[in-house]
């Protein structure tokens, strides 16, 4: 998966969880998660400023 995608499927889960106008798409979203996980780590994520950022180990 390219940038572009990995991106583009980051802002769909973004839009299917937090648009108060989508109705709610579990199994879509599932599999979307699922297919974004295999990219990237457990233990980081994207920031909203676009930078990565990992959250202090407890």
């Amino acid at each position: 998966m390219t940038d572009t995608e990995y991106n583009r499927k980051l802002d769909e889960l973004d839009r299917l969880l937090n648009d108060p106008t989508v109705p709610m798409q579990p199994a879509r979203i599932w599999d979307m998660l699922a297919e974004v996980a295999e990219r990237g780590s457990v233990n980081s994520f994207p920031h909203q400023s676009g930078t990565l950022y990992s959250p202090p180990a407890r």
